[in-house]
């Protein structure tokens, strides 16, 4: 049964960013910190681990749902995961804060709406790179 989706999930791929800023806790955590505020969320938890040698993880736990960084600096990557409930929040305004604080030199956003009875992609999803899915998906 399809229904009205109950949230919005952006995966967003951020590749060929500088290792520095990949590697600093305290810069991921900062993201996570300035992402939540750019999509209107609400941050009640922030949690973060520096792996060695390299690499970071970040968590915010949102009152709309969550918001992850995971990092790996060797390879100039960052994975974030941002999914929010609600009228109020919107994970796609996070996007450009986001490219701007990790400067990749390519990057993509994935939107997901969720809980509709069906996984599809949100209308007006104009940043989704279908190449990049994978042959199954383009």
């Amino acid at each position: 049964m399809i229904q009205d989706p109950v949230g919005t999930h952006c995966l967003i791929e951020l590749h060929n960013c500088p290792f520095k800023l990949l590697n600093d806790e305290d810069h991921v955590r900062q993201a996570v910190v300035l992402a939540s505020e750019r999509a209107l969320a609400t941050l009640l938890k922030l949690s973060s681990h520096r792996f060695e040698p390299q690499g970071v993880t970040a968590l915010g736990l949102l009152a709309e749902s969550h918001i992850s960084i995971h990092t790996w600096p060797e390879n100039n990557y960052a994975a974030v995961d941002i999914f929010t409930c609600g009228d109020t929040a919107d994970p796609r305004l996070a996007y450009d804060i986001l490219v701007e604080l990790f400067a990749p030199e390519r990057h993509y956003m994935v939107v997901l709406e969720r809980g509709a009875g069906v996984l599809r992609a949100a209308e007006g999803a104009d940043r989704i790179a279908p190449a990049a899915l994978g042959p199954a998906c383009a």
